[in-house]
């Protein structure tokens, strides 16, 4: 896709569940659930709508043995509803007990991620991230080492900046503080491959909350290592500050090559659905050129000749259509997920653009005659009018997809 192909970075290929990071394969979608894992019947359900949604890794917490002992259940339920979206395992602080405690939870899991910030691997009566490699390794098990700029290993920190302070020239703190972050991935890497983790089932991140920080530490762990990255801001935040910041961030280092699996950290509005910050990374990787999940609406912004909201309805309508429709399409067919429907708002561009996408509909504007032509392939196809034109023209659109994508497993 796109007109210029982006050059990867190459990376190391690691294997979760059925999902290939990295090693040139396509960037990965993940997401995380927000409900209570030790309910195994709400997180069933999220976890499946986020799969439903495009999810292709879905992270989960677990942190107390109850989360623990559902983690397995889930993974049964997935299963029997046909969903093997592969499950990641959240842990913090406890997960080296909940791990040996729980082994079918170990077990159940894809993949673990671990924060060396918080696992408590300088206590002199156990070594919690010995014990989780030791798992991973016994369970063959890739782990995400995740940092956090939010909970970086403060010994490591305050080592570096007693360092930095003893130099003629002392670096920025806010310098010193992204070179603890790679500093804490690159040597907690290192000490997992010593404990016998393999090279390739380690995938590394080192998350922050600020734009520049983001794109200023993945370009120096991108230069200084060849494991598979896992991109995104760690508290993106709500509504559209939440998906501009993200797409800020990792537009730039996706342009670059760097990047093999994304999450949108977006903080859900109340009663919002968590499948958003999975359709706000499928299309800032689809509009990128680097991936297609499903068919894109061009539609105009509005102006003074389209008083009528008529088209601002329909593209709105047809948009939540297709992504309705994609999980049965993505079965059935091959290659609607790069279809392009256009709903334009009157006839200054609106002939134009749709004769550009594969499906396209000029809307009247304001003093136009009432009708709406629409162009299939770039020729004019018909014209519509009255007050049916939105199911007509949803009509029309899935008699194309039937009629132009090659049903999966037909004969050609």
């Amino acid at each position: 896709m796109g007109a210029t192909a982006i050059k990867r970075r190459p990376s190391q290929r690691v294997l979760v569940g059925r999902v290939l990071l990295g090693g040139g394969a396509p960037v990965v979608v993940q997401s995380m659930t927000n409900t209570d894992t030790a309910d195994a019947e709400a997180t069933t359900r999220q976890v499946y709508e986020l799969a439903e949604a495009g999810s292709e890794l879905v992270r989960i917490t677990v942190n107390t043995p109850e989360a623990a002992a559902a983690v397995p259940q889930i993974r049964a339920r997935l299963d029997s509803m046909g969903c093997n979206v592969p499950l990641i395992g959240d842990f913090h602080y406890n997960g080296h007990r909940l791990l040996t405690e729980f082994p079918e939870c170990a077990q159940a899991l894809a993949k673990y991620r671990i924060n060396p910030g918080n696992v408590g691997r300088n206590r002199v009566d156990e070594d919690p991230f010995a014990v989780m490699i030791a798992t991973a390794v016994r369970c063959d098990k890739p782990v995400r080492i995740g940092v956090n700029w939010g909970s970086l290993d403060q010994n490591l920190v305050v080592r570096m900046m007693d360092e930095n302070s003893r130099l003629a020239e002392p670096k920025d703190v806010r310098e010193v503080t992204r070179a603890a972050l790679i500093a804490s991935a690159l040597q907690s890497a290192q000490r997992a491959e010593q404990l016998g983790l393999a090279h390739d089932r380690i995938v590394l991140s080192c998350k922050v909350s600020e734009v520049q920080d983001l794109i200023a530490v993945y370009r120096a762990l991108a230069l200084q290592c060849d494991y598979a990255l896992h991109l995104g801001l760690t508290e993106a935040g709500m509504g559209s500050k939440g998906i501009v910041a993200s797409t800020a961030a990792l537009a730039v280092l996706l342009q670059e090559g760097i990047g093999d699996t994304i999450r949108i950290s977006l903080t859900p509005e109340p009663g919002g659905s968590r499948t958003q910050e999975v359709v706000v990374a499928q299309e800032i990787l689809q509009t990128m050129g680097l991936r297609a999940f499903a068919p894109m609406v061009t539609a105009c912004p509005g102006c003074g000749r389209t008083s009528s909201t008529v088209f601002q309805e329909l593209a709105q309508s047809i948009q939540a259509h297709l992504r309705s429709r994609m999980p049965v399409w993505r079965e059935r067919y091959d290659g609607v997920e790069e279809m392009t429907v256009a709903v334009m708002g009157c006839v200054v561009n609106g002939p134009g653009e749709s004769k550009m996408a594969n499906i396209g509909i000029s809307l009247p504007g304001t003093g136009e005659n009432p009708a709406a032509p629409v162009y299939i392939d770039g020729e004019k196809a018909m014209t519509l009018r009255g007050d049916n034109i939105a199911a007509e023209f949803t009509r029309i659109v899935d008699e194309y997809v039937e009629r132009k994508y090659v049903r999966k497993g037909a004969s050609s």
